[in-house]
């Protein structure tokens, strides 16, 4: 089974598309709200059969930041965080901002920068908060660093409700989880009674669809202009959409402002299938920092513009 959840702060913007495998198609339902997570995980789960689950928010940390850990990774990071309450409220300044409670910031403040937010963190520029699978690529803009709190763009908020009022209390309590690609390569964590999380970026899938927008996703009118990329899309892939998914691609998944994430999270379930199906790569850098701490983008080839596998700017790399 397959599933893509398009993750948000928001209850009402957290949206699942979920794929079972038979016979050799894929039947793709239409977009559902989240729910509770652990509920989402145990329906997912009662099949039986092998879990991959796309997530549209950030699994890792940046390797400035991590070095400063006892952990030896990213898990067990997460893990750590179960009822570490402080560390996910969003300082309102920079006077609170530590790697004990590195979110900022609250809201908007007259003269923040990102460069400020690192030097209290303790990182040696703005450029140490981004991991390395959320800088510029060739082929895609950059991503809101991972502790970053404002904007359109970010992805911090996001992180913050998913870690701590799921991810971190299901992995401290034993829940059958692994994360990509901290435990391993995607193939060999799928199994019966296990959900395998893996971060997929939409604006990435995209991309590997071969799909280009006219325009913003916010808006009808473009989602239900790239439907028949999407049809081409799902058709390499061995996907065929349930009625009410059809229909979803007929209309532009609707005009409210849920629309574009019912679109993030059908987008997100093709970049997941492509990689199951063998049609990209699961590619994931030879860089420790990157298969302890950082995580990656499943499905993601690129490498950051200016940087190559071997690149090692910051800091030593980890022992442990």
């Amino acid at each position: 089974m397959a599933a893509h959840a398009d993750w948000s702060i928001d209850p009402r913007k957290r949206w699942v598309t979920v794929a079972h495998r038979h016979a050799g198609r894929w039947r793709a339902e239409a977009p559902a709200q989240v729910g509770d997570p652990a509920a989402l995980l145990a329906r997912l789960l009662a099949a039986g059969a092998p879990v991959a689950l796309g997530l549209d928010l950030p699994l890792g940390v940046p390797r400035e930041f991590a070095a400063g850990r006892a952990e030896p990774g990213f898990p067990a990071f997460l893990r750590s965080l179960a009822g570490a309450g402080a560390f996910f409220i969003p300082s309102p300044g920079l006077e609170t901002v530590s790697p004990a409670r590195p979110f900022y910031p609250a809201r908007g403040i007259k003269g923040m920068t990102r460069a400020a937010h690192a030097q209290a963190l303790g990182l040696s520029g703005p450029a140490g908060l981004s991991r390395h699978c959320d800088r510029a690529t060739a082929t895609r803009p950059a991503g809101a660093p991972v502790f970053w709190t404002l904007g359109a763009n970010q992805s911090g908020k996001a992180a913050i409700s998913a870690w701590r009022d799921w991810l971190a209390p299901a992995l401290a309590a034993g829940a059958p989880l692994r994360l990509w690609p901290f435990d391993g390569p995607l193939a060999t964590l799928l199994a019966p009674g296990v959900a395998v999380l893996a971060e997929v970026y939409p604006a990435e899938a995209l991309r590997h669809c071969g799909v280009k927008l006219g325009g913003s996703k916010r808006a009808q009118g473009p989602r239900l202009a790239a439907a028949p990329a999407l049809h081409v899309a799902m058709g390499l892939r061995g996907v065929v959409p349930a009625p009410p998914l059809a229909k979803m691609l007929a209309t532009g998944f609707g005009s409210d402002a849920q629309g574009e994430d019912r679109f993030d999270s059908l987008v997100g379930l093709l970049g997941l299938v492509g990689v199951l199906e063998g049609l990209r790569e699961d590619f994931i850098p030879e860089d420790p920092w990157i298969r302890r701490w950082e995580g990656w983008v499943l499905g993601q080839t690129d490498l950051p513009v200016g940087t190559s596998a071997e690149s090692r700017p910051n800091p030593q790399q980890p022992t442990r």
